[in-house]
């Protein structure tokens, strides 16, 4: 069944001025966490070069394929079970983009998240995060205070994630911070790379 998410609706746009011009040379992207499905059909129709591989843990994906089998694109094909606690595809992709996933994770997920980015990810690949991000173990605005006291209300082990717990990660996975984009609603886009000598 086809889910809806407004919040997609308000991101697809800005998200998309900042990625694509990242994007233009690559060719394959993994998309963890893909949700109700409507970012992976608004990003592949965008971008037609690009094949887009949505996936998501197994409860989700009737949505994600029913929104890929509507839209008929050829660039992306049905969306695959993918827990990133389990064994990841034998797959290597150009760009792994996920969005609003670290903070409804528990820790120890998205630990095993960024080990399977580090080994998922081609030489020079892209790791593109979007979501709400802490600095200095600080939230950036009220609202991402607001909106952490919500998520620790819901899963105690969910939590608005600290930048630079995330980055230590993704050094230890091999991969280096390219770029941090301000986003509206308080978001940010950190933007990683896979370095050629790890």
């Amino acid at each position: 069944m086809k889910q809806h998410s407004s919040s997609c609706v308000q991101n697809q746009a800005p998200i998309l001025k900042i990625i694509k011009p990242l994007l233009l040379e690559k060719h394959t992207v993994l998309e963890v966490g893909s949700g109700t499905g409507q970012h992976a059909i608004y990003f592949a129709e965008k971008m037609p070069h690009l094949s887009w591989q949505a996936s998501d843990q197994v409860q989700y994906l009737s949505s994600v394929n029913a929104w890929i089998n509507e839209a008929k694109l050829s660039n992306t094909p049905p969306a695959i079970n993918l827990d990133v606690t389990q064994a990841w595809p034998a797959l290597e992709f150009d760009v792994i983009f996920s969005a609003n996933t670290t903070h409804i994770m528990s820790w120890e997920m998205v630990v095993d998240f960024f080990q399977g980015v580090g080994k998922s990810l081609s030489e020079n690949g892209l790791f593109i995060l979007y979501g709400p991000f802490n600095y200095n173990a600080q939230y950036t605005s009220q609202s991402n205070a607001n909106f952490d006291q919500w998520l620790k209300d819901r899963d105690r082990q969910s939590a608005i994630r600290d930048f630079e717990k995330l980055n230590t990660l993704a050094q230890r996975a091999g991969l280096t911070l390219m770029n941090d984009y301000a986003m509206p609603a308080n978001n940010r886009i950190l933007v990683w790379q896979k370095k050629s000598n790890f």
